[in-house]
């Protein structure tokens, strides 16, 4: 159900997908409470981190997509298209995101990183310690794919930004700087606050029938 607003619309699915987000990110970070890795998990790491160093050029600039600056130039171009709404909460995605990670769950949750908990981790100029959940890159490229989606003419746009969005997580964990669930907990941080920043802010509505597949631009 959507509430209209000229050309603009606040969802409540954004809402409801804002508020599932929060709670998958607090499962997380139940579960990496104890501070240490989970067999399991740890077989995880140890696959992708394990790939041959030949993929390292390749996998080490899918994680500069996660750098804080990212959504800055973005934002840039959403003011060259006239996205205001869109330019905005990309700025305001940037303070969110330091927030959620450093202010609260951070705070709340003090695992080390693989290079401290998991035994023949292979680090590839990262960190060897230092507080681990979430991966605030997770944040970021999942916080930009929500807050871009309405904004994406095609499908295909789509799935391209949710591909370099995990291509960006598997890097962080290929890197040995994040084992898996700190980037899953720093995934669904980002997909809540780009949902709620979405339904704060609003999105372009849907074109009316007939008016073929341009989106509207929300000036």
């Amino acid at each position: 159900m959507k509430v209209r607003d000229a050309a603009v619309v606040h969802r409540r699915s954004d809402a409801w997908t804002a508020i599932a987000a929060a709670v998958a990110t607090a499962l997380a970070a139940w579960a990496v409470a104890g501070g240490t890795v989970g067999a399991f998990e740890r077989a995880v790491f140890r696959l992708v981190n394990g790939l041959p160093d030949g993929w390292r050029p390749f996998l080490y600039g899918f994680q500069l997509l996660g750098v804080l600056g990212v959504p800055l130039v973005l934002a840039a171009v959403a003011l060259a298209l006239r996205w205001w709404r869109l330019a905005l909460g990309l700025v305001l995605l940037v303070p969110a995101k330091l927030l959620v990670e450093k202010e609260v769950l951070k705070a709340v949750v003090r695992r080390e990183r693989p290079g401290t908990t998991i035994p023949g981790a292979v680090l590839r100029d990262v960190p060897s310690a230092g507080p681990s959940f979430p991966s605030g890159h997770a944040i970021i490229v999942f916080g930009i794919v929500v807050l871009i989606a309405p904004y994406l003419r095609h499908r295909w746009q789509l799935l391209l930004a949710v591909a370099l969005a995990v291509l960006n997580s598997v890097a962080r964990v290929y890197l040995g700087a994040h084992a898996p669930l700190d980037v899953v907990g720093g995934a669904f941080a980002g997909i809540a606050i780009g949902a709620l920043l979405c339904f704060a802010l609003g999105v372009p509505a849907p074109d009316p029938p007939g008016c073929g597949t341009a989106r509207r631009r929300t000036r």
